[in-house]
């Protein structure tokens, strides 16, 4: 994989760094950073540089490169958390056609932590000790980074999420999640403890909760949206995800047929709805009623049509 890696400089301010990183892989990234290493190798994970730029009399900085395959997994890496200061480093917006679902979003910055979302690299630059020159430094490394590098607009799958739904339901932009894996997934959203919709590097999903604007009772529902290989590989998720998750209704749902009709279930926490779309699954969860559950799932498909997903 060709990379274009940042120039960063030998020292920043009172803090100086070693001549060579320290190369992480996906054979020693547990010695690195122990059970966290799962996060990582949950999206498409090349290997990560470390630098440590101290100095005699105040708290180091760390910078984490993480090279990843794509820049959607660098994406997704930086949208399991928008907590934070929005920081730009270009003068220009950025070249992305979801800037609404984003909120432009490609640095975070908070408590001394600085994340960025730059190409395909992932990065954090954190102070041990937050004091104002300790920022300063943190970020003026994070335009060192990403300088000169291109910014792609995020994942296409987010051009299927509507702003607005109907009249009644505003989708969270802060909440959208991007994801490969179902353990990023029971982060976001969790379903279960097992593999119920069939994740892998393979697939790719996002997660994005639509908050009532009824005044009078607020109410939250949670849709995802995974995309599989091919057709097959759908339909066998759903059959797994039906006989999992849905198993008081498994009469009404006839294994390994392909779905094409919506279905929906009233169940425990709210109504369920799902639908097939060739290699795609389409799910809301928690819906107050049967009409939200469907209107979702309708204006999902509108979408879809639209952006020839």
């Amino acid at each position: 994989m060709k990379v274009h890696k940042p120039n960063l400089p030998k020292t920043i301010g009172v803090w100086t760094r070693p001549d060579s990183p320290r190369i992480i892989n996906s054979r020693n990234i547990f010695e690195y950073m122990n059970g966290a290493g799962e996060l990582y190798l949950a999206y498409r994970f090349n290997h990560l540089e470390v630098y440590e730029y101290k100095a005699d009399d105040a708290k180091s900085i760390l910078v984490e490169l993480y090279y990843m395959e794509t820049s959607d997994d660098a994406f997704g890496l930086l949208s399991l958390d928008w907590g934070g200061e929005h920081v730009s480093f270009s003068d220009s917006p950025a070249n992305t056609s979801n800037q609404s679902l984003t909120s432009s979003a490609r640095a975070l910055y908070g408590a001394g932590l600085l994340r960025i979302w730059s190409n395909n690299l992932y990065c954090r630059v954190m102070a041990f000790r937050e004091t104002p020159a300790s920022k300063q430094a943190v970020l003026s490394l994070g335009k060192t980074i990403a300088a000169n590098r291109k910014s792609p607009p995020g994942p296409e799958l987010l051009k299927i999420l509507p702003l607005d739904i109907g009249m009644g339901w505003k989708l969270r932009n802060d909440r959208i999640g991007y994801f490969r894996s179902h353990l990023v997934l029971n982060s976001l959203y969790y379903l279960s403890h097992q593999n119920i919709l069939n994740l892998d590097l393979s697939t790719e999903a996002i997660a994005a909760p639509y908050d009532s604007i009824d005044g009078k009772d607020r109410k939250r529902v949670q849709f995802l949206f995974v995309r599989y290989e091919d057709s097959g590989q759908a339909q066998q998720a759903l059959d797994n995800f039906h006989k999992a998750y849905l198993p008081e209704h498994e009469k009404d749902f006839a294994l390994g047929s392909v779905t094409k009709s919506q279905s929906f279930f009233k169940i425990e926490d709210g109504w369920l709805g799902y639908k097939v779309y060739g290699p795609c699954i389409a799910l809301v969860f928690e819906c107050p009623d049967e009409n939200s559950a469907r209107m979702i799932i309708e204006q999902i498909q509108f979408n879809l049509l639209k952006t020839g997903g």
